[in-house]
């Protein structure tokens, strides 16, 4: 059922009309579906897409997936990609075909855009206090039971309008909850104590709309993280699970849930999930790296832990902006038509990587062309010589977090190595 409806969608979604809604797509596409475009498979330089145009490689994206897949078998790991990374129901589909055990949301927008798809499991790594929120989640758990939901709980007064909005909602089915454990004090959420939290466990216990299945966290949020301290923090929140297990707070489980995992230390919540001790029931070891999908030229290439172990394999970037020099006013001076609008730019700028030639076509290195500030429509450019770059050259910008990229564009081509377009990649943000 989960995967027709999930079938059901991505054919809806190639259903979909190319109109002015889409950037970049090529003028004389307008009124075809998307599908239909996909179809022709156009090349993305000569077949009329205009710039500024994001690009995403095929193939980079199928061996992203395919590595994290054999990471997570490899380690003995459940795998829930967070999916706010690039909120794309075909990719979606692509992570669950690659072994996935679900998807992982950051608030109920998200969620809601999942059941759409059919997304039959979804933790999501936050408290839910909206009480409109939750009379939704009551409906969906209600009328599919099929459908498996978990969510953080960090505070009594958050258990407290949870179950009121559940009460109220009627709800048939009681939510599945983990404890959040705090990654340290000046942190994000999370309960900073192990005290707090056994207050929060007995506080679920008290109400019969609430189901305490485990702990979770974010080992990213660790301050001043270093691999002794996040390792030291992953076996906080073990023993915090191991401490609710003598306790008797996981009775009646098929499985208890540890879960952590964001895209920079998951190396190191393999190596203490792997020290996990037999409990009363299976542990389900829920990595949540959502990143790795498409990578980057920024901020996950120094970080991905794939960096401190090579032997188990690397990401690949596959984001390529491309943008066209439409000023040239001095020597030392270019300006790009991307910006702010179309780029990611809140952890670094984007990193000026090839030359496309706006006379022939061919390829060479961007040296010596920096990308030194952004507006909301251009990209200002250095130059170190006065041929590097001219009028109408296109180039090819690696861009840094993902999160952010995928936010700007709501359809992307999804590109060969050639210049192909063979599909295009949904978003909803």
């Amino acid at each position: 059922m989960a995967g027709e409806r999930l079938a059901q969608g991505l054919e809806g979604l190639a259903d979909e009309r190319v109109d002015h809604r889409f950037k970049a797509l090529p003028p004389d596409a307008e009124g075809r579906t998307v599908g239909q475009l996909a179809a022709e498979r156009r090349n993305l330089f000569s077949d009329g897409f205009t710039t500024p145009v994001l690009a995403l490689s095929a193939e980079s994206v199928a061996h992203n997936l395919a590595l994290m897949e054999t990471y997570a078998t490899r380690h003995g790991l459940a795998f829930a990609p967070h999916g706010k990374t690039c909120m794309a129901p075909q990719l979606f589909a692509r992570q669950l075909e690659h072994g996935a055990w679900g998807i992982t949301a950051a608030v109920p927008h998200q969620a809601r855009v999942y059941r759409t798809y059919g997304i039959e499991r979804i933790f999501l790594a936050n408290e839910v206090v909206d009480a409109a929120a939750l009379r939704w989640l009551a409906a969906e758990l209600a009328a599919d039971p099929d459908f498996r939901f978990m969510c953080y709980v960090d505070s009594l007064r958050g258990i407290e309008l949870m179950d009121t909005a559940l009460r109220e909602a009627g709800a048939t089915r009681p939510v599945d909850v983990v404890v959040e454990l705090g990654a340290g004090e000046g942190a994000r959420t999370g309960v900073r104590t192990e005290a707090e939290c056994l207050e929060l466990a007995d506080a679920i216990a008290g109400v019969d709309t609430l189901r305490l299945v485990g702990v979770a966290g974010y080992e990213g949020e660790v301050p001043d993280a270093t691999p002794e301290r996040v390792t030291a923090w992953l076996r906080r929140l073990v023993a915090l699970a191991v401490q609710f297990d003598k306790a008797g707070r996981f009775t009646d489980l098929d499985q208890i849930v540890i879960s952590a995992g964001g895209s920079a230390w998951f190396d190191a919540v393999a190596d203490v999930f792997a020290e996990i001790p037999e409990l009363s029931a299976p542990v389900l070891k829920l990595l949540r790296s959502g990143a790795y999908v498409s990578h980057d030229d920024g901020q996950y290439r120094k970080l991905t832990p794939f960096n401190r172990v090579p032997e188990e394999g690397a990401l690949q970037p596959a984001f390529r902006l491309w943008a066209q020099v439409v000023s040239r006013p001095t020597p030392e001076q270019a300006f790009l038509n991307a910006g702010k609008r179309d780029a990611a730019y809140d952890l670094h700028l984007p990193e000026a990587q090839v030359v496309r030639s706006g006379r022939d076509g061919t390829l060479r290195p961007a040296d010596g062309v920096t990308v030194t500030g952004l507006s909301d429509q251009h990209a200002w450019v250095s130059t170190e010589r006065a041929g590097d770059l001219e009028v109408g050259d296109w180039v090819g910008l690696g861009l840094s977090h993902p999160c952010t990229s995928f936010d700007k564009w709501q359809l992307i081509p999804l590109v060969e190595q050639d210049g192909t377009v063979t599909d295009f990649i949904r978003t909803f943000f």
